[in-house]
């Protein structure tokens, strides 16, 4: 009953999206996320449980414009900023935290073919994926460097096996990561059509959270690619590499802290919903009440998790204020220093938001009651998914970070993960 539900919104909002303009302010957009989010939510619990892939939920996000917000408006994008971007997110991850971790995703990818280019490269792809809708996903893992490419004159032959690679089906294109047999192992980034007969999927994502991510393994093939289309390179040569090539995870790491705050936000608000419906008084306290909304334990304890939520929400707001101000600045004026600093504040914001999301969804369980737990709501997906996504990059080691700054003044080397 929920898919046919979701269908008939999923149709009726296509059909309005496309007759109304397009969203121009970061209200808008939000709104529009938000109407997004919506019909995402009718089915979530029932596409959590089947761990089909997403494609109808991916083209949802197409439909509202939502794939496309940060090309320019001359191509048909939305032309919106970063700090637009996080509120999209979160706004989507409300609704179903993988759906809203592969837009972020998106968003990182999308970008990256403008931090890692040449300024032609950069471009024809900015106008290529915008003006094509296209839902970028990456075979990019820096623990896994099982991909070689292999130089062959014109072109770099791509073959490996990646454990990871999000997005991975649904996507249009898959960003391929690989390594010269140099005697640097120099790292090449190619963009590449996910329809391309030499990539693959092994659809073996089985995992307790995040299931929809599409995130399973990946094989490619001889796969070929122009070295014109290497990101970066010119006349078989790496361009000149400067602080605003180092810019490109901080960026991305503040997308997945948009995720985890939208998980927790959805998790509140589903709980929130479910104790002013269904929650039922406790009888035996000594301090009886009519009903469990007047419950002082349950107000303090819901006051609790919304203070939480709110305190990490305005810290990923400022953090994303000023990775929006850096990232769409002249590149020129990225410094070492401010691009550490940014990464000092991303690491805060990622490592709070992901705190304080995994302690509000399980303390709705103890507001909200033991018929809670019921399979058929779903709450627990709001931990699953948290749990899950959280793992690939320990936060003591973002508190670390966040530490030295602190104590030394200290800001971190810009890695795979910082």
């Amino acid at each position: 009953m929920e898919s046919f539900q979701a269908e008939q919104a999923r149709a009726a909002a296509s059909r309005r999206w496309k007759s109304e303009p397009k969203p121009n302010t970061p209200t808008e957009w939000a709104k529009r996320a938000s109407e997004a989010s919506e019909i995402l939510k009718i089915d979530a619990v029932q596409r959590d449980n089947e761990g089909k892939p997403p494609f109808a939920e991916v083209q949802v996000l197409k439909d509202a414009g939502l794939v496309n917000l940060l090309g320019p408006r001359e191509f048909g994008g939305g032309g919106a900023t970063w700090q637009t971007s996080y509120k999209v997110t979160t706004e989507i991850a409300k609704a179903d935290g993988s759906v809203g971790h592969l837009l972020g995703n998106h968003y990182s990818w999308f970008w990256s073919s403008q931090i890692l280019g040449t300024p032609k490269q950069a471009r024809r792809w900015l106008r290529e994926f915008t003006e094509g809708n296209y839902y970028l996903g990456g075979a990019v893992n820096p623990r896994n460097a099982d991909m070689i490419a292999r130089d062959e004159g014109d072109e770099l032959v791509f073959n490996g096996d990646k454990f990871f690679s999000t997005g991975g089906v649904i996507s249009d294109v898959t960003v391929l990561e690989g390594v010269l047999e140099d005697a640097e192992k120099t790292h090449v980034f190619a963009f590449v059509s996910t329809k391309h007969p030499g990539i693959s999927f092994k659809g073996d994502w089985d995992v307790i959270g995040q299931r929809l991510t599409e995130s399973g393994g990946c094989l490619i093939r001889d796969v070929h690619v122009s070295w014109e289309h290497i990101a970066g390179w010119e006349n078989k040569k790496l361009t000149p590499r400067d602080t605003y090539h180092d810019f490109i995870l901080p960026p991305v790491q503040l997308q997945f802290a948009a995720v985890h705050l939208g998980v927790g936000i959805g998790a509140l608000e589903a709980a929130t919903e479910y104790t002013r419906t269904k929650t039922r008084a406790w009888p035996y306290g000594g301090d009886d009440k009519s009903k469990a909304t007047d419950e002082w334990y349950i107000r303090e304890g819901y006051g609790h998790l919304q203070a939480k939520l709110w305190a990490a929400e305005a810290l990923i707001d400022r953090t994303a204020e000023r990775v929006s101000a850096a990232i769409h600045a002249p590149r020129t004026e990225l410094t070492p220093q401010t691009r550490g600093e940014i990464a000092v504040q991303v690491a805060a914001s990622k490592a709070t938001a992901i705190e304080t999301t995994l302690h509000v969804s399980t303390k709705i369980f103890e507001l909200a009651g033991a018929r809670s737990s019921l399979g058929k709501y779903g709450f627990d997906r709001y931990f699953r998914n948290t749990r899950v996504h959280s793992l690939h990059d320990p936060i003591a080691y973002k508190f670390r970070e966040v530490g030295s700054w602190a104590l030394l003044r200290e800001i971190p080397e810009p890695s795979w993960y910082t």
